[in-house]
């Protein structure tokens, strides 16, 4: 099996993602999966499209690079791409990831704040008199 090269996006946050046959190493920004993400949840979320198959973690090696957003927006950045890079290794596994959602962009983004108001929607309390 060749390498494997993907893009996953969620807000602010990109992900590229390298997955290839090997022994379950899975690297983000040089640093191993549980110290980049010391948070359990954030780890199943980037592990759920081989749990959605049923594919083992242990037979690929994944190489990600990371930047811009938060935690959260990164894993599921990274979750993406690795789901893209598994419909790339074999189209069979194209029916499950769909119905799981996870090769869907989530578009959600931050709306920004408005002039004059306090956020993007909350505003000054009206006084008629």
């Amino acid at each position: 099996m060749e390498k494997i090269n993907t893009l996953g996006r969620r807000k602010a946050a990109i992900a590229r993602v390298t997955v290839n046959q090997g022994s379950g190493k899975f690297t983000i920004n040089g640093r191993d999966l549980k110290d980049y993400l010391p948070i359990d949840v954030l780890q199943i979320k980037v592990n759920q499209p081989f749990a959605v198959l049923g594919l083992n973690p242990a037979e690929f090696d994944v190489l990600v690079n990371v930047y811009g957003g938060g935690v959260n927006g990164q894993a599921e950045g990274i979750r993406l791409g690795i789901a893209r890079a598994l419909i790339t290794l074999d189209e069979a596994h194209r029916p499950g990831l769909k119905k799981a959602g996870y090769l869907t962009r989530d578009s959600r983004v931050v709306e920004r704040k408005k002039y004059g108001h306090k956020k993007a929607r909350k505003n000054f309390q009206f006084s008629k008199r």
